[in-house]
Formats: C-alpha cells, sequence, structure tokens
C-alpha cells in the first residue's frame, strides 16, 4: 500500500513536499502525532515517513477499515483499527507495537477538524510515549508531524478535487522527549504546542493560492480565507459526530 499510495499521488499530480524528515528517527520506536484535516493524511504521511526509510502503523477509526477497498488495504498494512467501545484493546495493540520499536501514527485530535487548525488533542498519544519510555527505558520520542494542502485533495462535508498540480506539504516537527515526571496531560500540551506552531509555519511557507473566490474554503479566515473559525468549526464537528451517533467529547 505504500508504494501504491505513492503512485496514487503522482499520478494525481500531486505536488509532495517535506520538510524536518531529519527528526524522525531511522531506527527505533517512535510515536508520530499529526494534525488532521483530510481522508488522505495517513498516505501523506506514510509517504513522508518512507522517504526516512519507516513504515508507520496508524491508529484509525473502525468505519476506515470497513470501507471495500480502503478496509483492506489497512488490514494488510497492519494498521490499528480503534473500535468506539473498545478502544482499551486498540491501546494495547499499539503499545505492544511501540514497545517493540515500531513507528505507531496517532491523529490526537481523532477527527477531522473543518477549521483546518489544531483541534483539542486526546492524550492517546502522550500516553503511548510516556508508556514506552517508561516500560522499556529507552526515551520514546513523540514527534509532532503537520500535513497542510491535503485537505484540498479530499475531506469532510464533500470537498474534494480532481485537479493536478495542488501542492501538499508535510512538516516534521523536533521530537518531543518525555521527561521524567512529566504526567500525561503536560505532555500532551507540549504537543498541541508544537503542532499549532509547526501548523502556523507549513500555512506561512505553503507556495500556492486559491484560484477564484469558490476556491477560498481551504484557507484559514485570518488569511482571506473562508474556513470556518475556530469555535464555529468545532461546532460543526459536535454536529457531524451527533449525526454519526457518536459521542462529541
Amino acid at each position: 500500500m505504500n508504494r501504491a499510495g505513492a503512485l496514487l499521488l503522482r499520478a494525481w499530480g500531486v505536488r509532495l513536499r517535506a520538510r524536518g524528515l531529519e527528526h524522525l528517527p531511522r531506527d527505533g520506536a517512535a510515536v508520530l502525532a499529526a494534525n488532521h484535516t483530510g481522508y488522505l493524511d495517513f498516505v501523506l504521511l506514510e509517504w513522508a515517513a518512507r522517504q526516512r526509510g519507516r513504515l508507520v502503523r496508524f491508529m484509525s477509526k473502525a468505519s476506515v477499515f470497513d470501507a471495500p477497498v480502503v478496509g483492506r488495504l489497512m488490514r494488510a498494512m497492519g494498521h490499528v483499527r480503534v473500535e468506539r467501545w473498545t478502544g482499551a484493546s486498540a491501546y494495547r495493540h499499539a503499545r505492544r507495537l511501540v514497545t517493540s520499536g515500531e513507528v505507531v501514527g496517532v491523529f490526537p485530535e481523532a477527527t477531522i477538524s473543518r477549521s483546518f487548525r489544531v483541534k483539542r488533542l486526546k492524550p492517546g498519544a502522550a500516553a503511548l510515549a510516556l508508556h514506552a519510555t517508561r516500560t522499556t527505558g529507552v526515551v520514546v520520542p513523540l514527534v509532532p508531524c503537520v500535513v497542510w494542502g491535503g485537505h484540498r485533495l479530499l475531506t469532510v462535508d464533500g470537498r474534494r478535487t480532481l485537479r493536478r498540480g495542488v501542492a501538499v506539504d508535510v512538516v516534521v516537527g523536533e521530537p518531543l522527549l518525555p521527561r521524567e515526571d512529566e504526567s500525561v496531560a503536560e505532555l500532551t500540551a507540549r504537543l498541541r504546542e508544537a503542532l499549532v506552531r509547526l501548523l502556523d509555519d507549513a500555512v506561512g511557507h505553503y507556495p500556492q493560492q486559491p484560484r477564484s473566490d469558490a476556491d477560498r474554503w481551504w484557507v484559514h479566515a485570518d488569511r482571506g480565507g473562508t474556513a470556518p473559525d475556530v469555535a464555529t468549526g468545532a461546532a460543526l464537528d459536535r454536529a457531524a459526530l451527533q449525526r454519526a451517533g457518536a459521542p462529541s467529547d
């Protein structure tokens, strides 16, 4: 699937760029924690990780595995299925992967952000890094990463494009090393600060602009776009979760 994903992106004419790849360890355990703005984020992050010779096992909600084609590929790649009511077993699986030296990918926002900004984070990514560090006695880095531009390809509410030449940037930040007496909440707070900084940097260096007023939906409002602000985006996220019958918190 890694090769298939790369071929798909190439055939689509996606302009892929990556920065900060040196921050992803070439070997050993790591937890990769990324923002979430589109359905192809995991494919784009896998492409970036392959540039460092790493494979990433992503934690992903069960509905992705239930999709006819994508689900079969997700299972074949050994990604971690997260069931709504039995998330603890998925978390234990992810812990085993990390403590065995693999890279596990987590979207700590849990769902796609309709404001395309970093939402409140769930504690799972930080908890994985802390647990693995304390279990193995070796510091397991929590590596922040953002994708910008991938939401233009395919995201929620029917937003998609078949246009060739869309730029997608993947930016990897400096690893966060769990501290000896640090709590999960403290490490999660550090992670969110890092993601916000990385996203601001990615947006600021993005090489493309909307082609028309109708194409401003993917740009933040403070940069001339029409994407929802944080409060409106959060309300839209909650409404979508309620329609799906999922808890909104």
